[in-house]
């Protein structure tokens, strides 16, 4: 860091080294005083720049240059930070440098109008990046000369007390978006511990690797379509968004709900249809509660959508159309029959079809389309391999709109998770600060309850190991098992969950659970041991940093007896348990349930208006 410093005394006008003279020169006490305050103004000249220049080459000799795609930052050492502190970054120790070298590319109609398009990545230092990524800064730009960056501070808090979690963000601010450009990547390192947080998989392989990166591209996309605030008090708050409600033939929906007796073999569906699809009411649970079941999503939502405050009755008028197709129920009713593909796809194949014949979808090819699949949406993939489902997600005329189901594919960016219906849907405000005041005070006898069955014949499974530490710490840990039943109640599993601290949620028959979301509406802080379970899919309902309101431990550290995950647990403390609970009963619990299809809500948003206001962000941003 070069200093200049002038060495030329200051300059002193003509008019006051000829002013009086023969005083000066007569008088020897004035000569003195001359004399002395000059050597005063030089000592009073020199002294701060003397400070100044010692202090630049302390910075100098403690200071390391870090260049990334032309910012320069200067970082600095000391005793009280460990590590670089680098000043032109803002306040991030640990900054590393983006390496743009994602190869899967992004649905041209998603980039258009997206503005953060660049990777983040965070470590130790500089060098340890290049190493990790094998390459150096620059490399893997497609058009350097068209990428321009700069270092933005997304977070930097201190977490329970004792960890920070910084998060650096780097922004493509080019006026015109390009198309090679990628999404927004972004990593959290934790400065205690040294890890990535967020990224919860080590890739095996460099496929791998490159399915995670992208998985991390997708999912910030979709949380930047994520709209916030309540906009109920705006008298505009519908202009531009009117949503438009399709009138299918209603062999596409509520046909099919008249099938319920025969949907599936051992079960009637009939009394699950009852209330709008909430089912059967459950009196000693209070007001708002019902037996609701798992795949009801699609007449649940439907019945909502018909009450839209915004909602237009003229195509010309709308920016959102949604499409009133039970395709779940239609996909469950065919899953334990013997039947042909041709059968299974009869109604998904009409569907598009009599889209297809509407100027409404042919004018931007679906994309300001939404389904809402009450179901996983592997049950809609089906390929050559297997002979599960149906195949609508899989033809061509689907890849535009957006999918809302239950669980979604992490590598399909249209595919939008949402949580699954729980046994609560309250009408009022009231009716969810009643709730919200009864389960924060509740007593948690237990300390862990795990609600579940085994999975015998599935060599992956984790619940048999975690059904055997359970059951050895009995005076720390409830086991529920569903196998026999015992979970067939709503009562019995709300019951539990109202009197545990923690619920563990392994994955089942696929990686979500509805049960994440039971434990989380009776206040229960569930226990998540796949990312693919809850992190990587609910991207509008639950938050990035997975430690506000839950815990997580890895499968594979559990299938190799790593740990034990009652003593785990039993090392959170009290103030831990308080505040994760806390945050889920009073920020996270009203985004989490379906209302009633008369709900009246004015302080807070359920998880039908986060999903519709984010619907409609969405089309905004990619249109």
């Amino acid at each position: 860091m070069p200093v200049s410093v002038s060495k030329r005394r200051p300059r002193t006008s003509k008019k006051t080294e000829t002013e009086k003279p023969e005083k000066s020169l007569k008088d020897p006490r004035t000569c003195c005083n001359n004399i002395c305050s000059i050597f005063s103004r030089s000592i009073l000249y020199r002294a701060p720049l003397t400070f100044l220049l010692l202090f630049l080459v302390y910075l100098w000799s403690t200071s390391t240059t870090v260049i990334s795609n032309n910012v320069v930052h200067i970082c600095i050492s000391s005793r009280k930070l460990n590590d670089l502190y680098c000043l032109t970054a803002g306040s991030q120790p640990g900054l590393r440098v983006p390496v743009n070298n994602f190869t899967k590319p992004v649905s041209e109609n998603l980039i258009r109008n997206e503005e953060e398009k660049s990777v983040v990545i965070l470590g130790e230092d500089g060098d340890k990046a290049f190493a990790k990524n094998g390459t150096t800064p620059g490399e893997g730009d497609s058009d350097k000369s068209t990428v321009r960056t700069s270092i933005n501070i997304i977070k930097n808090e201190t977490i329970r007390g004792d960890t920070t979690g910084v998060r650096v963000s780097v922004l493509d601010q080019d006026s015109k978006p390009k198309k090679e450009t990628n999404p927004a990547l972004l990593f959290d390192w934790d400065l205690e511990t040294g890890e990535e947080g967020y990224r919860y998989i080590k890739p095996k392989d460099e496929n791998e690797e490159t399915a995670l990166r992208t998985l991390h591209e997708y999912l910030q996309i979709q949380r930047s379509w994520l709209s916030v605030g309540n906009n109920r008090g705006n008298p505009g708050s519908c202009e531009g968004k009117g949503v438009y409600v399709y009138d299918l033939p209603s062999k596409f929906n509520k046909d099919l709900l008249g099938e319920c007796s025969d949907m599936v073999p051992w079960a009637n569906f009939c009394s699950f249809f009852k209330n709008d699809a909430f089912g059967e009411s459950i009196e000693n649970l209070g007001k708002g509660w019902f037996r609701t079941h798992q795949y009801s999503l699609e007449p649940i939502f439907h019945s909502r959508v018909l009450k839209h405050p915004c909602r237009v009755y003229d195509e010309n008028q709308a920016k959102l159309f949604y499409v009133p197709f039970y395709g779940g129920i239609d996909v469950l009713r065919w899953h334990f029959k013997n039947v042909s593909e041709d059968v299974k796809d009869v109604l998904a194949i009409e569907v598009v079809k009599w889209l297809g014949s509407k100027k409404s979808w042919r004018k931007n090819s679906g994309k300001d389309h939404v389904f809402v699949l009450g179901k996983i949406s592997w049950d809609f993939r089906r390929n050559t391999k297997f002979s599960w489902g149906s195949s609508l997600l899989e033809m061509q005329e689907m890849k535009n709109p957006t999918k809302l189901l239950i669980e979604r594919n992490p590598w399909e960016i249209n595919d939008v998770a949402i949580p699954h219906p729980t046994f609560f849907h309250p009408k009022t405000d009231d009716d969810i600060s009643s709730w919200q005041n009864k389960i924060i005070v509740k007593p948690r006898r237990s300390l862990v309850s795990f609600a579940g069955g085994a999975r015998p014949g599935n060599p992956d499974s984790i619940r048999s190991t975690l059904i055997d530490q359970c059951t050895s710490s009995p005076n720390q840990c409830r086991f529920l098992n569903c196998t026999g039943g015992g979970c067939d109640k709503a009562e019995s599993v709300i019951e539990l969950f109202q009197d545990s601290e923690f619920c563990l949620q392994p994955p089942g028959d696929s990686p979500t659970r509805k049960s994440v979301f039971d434990s989380l509406v009776s206040g229960c802080i569930p226990v998540i041991f796949d990312p693919y379970t809850a992190y990587y899919q609910y991207t509008w309902h639950l938050p990035e940093d997975h430690r506000t309101y839950s815990v997580y431990i890895n499968k594979e550290d559990l299938k190799a007896k790593k740990v034990n995950v009652i003593e785990k647990l039993m090392s959170k403390t009290l103030r831990e348990r308080e505040d994760m609970r806390s945050y889920i009963v009073h920020e996270l619990l009203p985004g989490l349930v379906y209302g009633d299809s008369n709900a009246k809500f004015e302080r807070f948003r359920d998880a039908f208006d986060i999903t519709m206001d984010s619907l409609l962000h969405k089309i905004s941003k990619v249109l």
